[in-house]
């Protein structure tokens, strides 16, 4: 890009050693970016802000147990992200160019109080079923009162869900996420670190072997709560500590979805 400014502007043509000296000298570092979330509402972003505040702390108050949950695909051709190779070396990574439908998919939630993360395969594409049976993974193993914040992705709403959600005293919340905010969800860090430390610039060649890598590294979460804490802190945190949160004890928990039945 500066390469082609200087010629199309200035008519000087510009090597790439010399384009990235002169970025050098004028301040400029190398970083990989972050995603403007340009569809994002900033209003709902801030009003959410101040829910997930109440929100947290009520949950404390009432015993409730958080969970950001989220699903994600591995693919089993190589997923390349960086390699160190000697100066003039080729950066080659191996694949078996398997199918491009040939992926694992998991659900995944975390919970930021106690570093717990709860995750499940699927063999299929993620549905309102699948989802269901999320929920109940989550609700078996979390008996208290239990709160689900996510995306408003397909796959968190259909009959099935609503079907789910009428079951008496299930206790359980669902919270959505404002529209185009991945970054406010938590368990969007822990599909970074799978592909950082599982799936970056490895090539499995079939769903099975990406499964057994990927299954492994949720087992090995089980004794790096500190980490996940840690890794899993988002600006929604940040920005909750800094609210004031006002939220009546006396307040009665709410059993189901939040608002009304129509999200779902």
């Amino acid at each position: 890009m500066v390469r082609q400014f200087m010629a199309e502007h200035l008519g000087v043509t510009l090597s790439r050693s010399s384009c990235w000296n002169y970025l050098r000298r004028l301040g400029f570092v190398w970083k990989r970016p972050k995603k403007r979330l340009l569809k994002a509402d900033a209003a709902q972003r801030e009003a959410f802000v101040a829910t997930y505040a109440d929100l947290r702390q009520a949950a404390a108050q009432r015993g409730a147990t958080i969970f950001f949950v989220d699903e994600a695909h591995f693919r089993a051709d190589v997923e390349v992200r960086n390699k160190w190779v000697l100066r003039g070396a080729a950066a080659l990574v191996d694949s078996t160019s398997p199918r491009f439908g040939d992926k694992a998919s998991y659900y995944s939630g975390v919970c930021l109080e106690t570093g717990a993360v709860e995750a499940m395969p699927v063999t299929q594409n993620c549905t309102a079923e699948t989802t269901v049976a999320f929920l109940q993974q989550l609700r078996t193993k979390y008996a208290g009162p239990l709160i689900v914040i996510w995306d408003n992705g397909p796959a968190h709403r259909g009959p099935a869900i609503r079907t789910y959600l009428a079951i008496p005293d299930l206790n359980l919340r669902l919270v959505t996420l404002p529209p185009y905010s991945p970054d406010f969800n938590p368990d969007e860090a822990i599909w970074d670190w799978a592909r950082q430390e599982v799936t970056a610039n490895r090539c499995f060649g079939s769903a099975a072997n990406v499964r057994q890598h990927v299954d492994a590294f949720f087992a090995g979460l089980a004794t790096r709560t500190t980490e996940v804490m840690r890794r899993c802190r988002r600006e929604l945190q940040s920005r909750a500590d800094a609210t004031v949160a006002s939220v009546d004890p006396a307040s009665p928990f709410t059993q189901h979805v939040d608002l009304t039945l129509d999200s779902v």
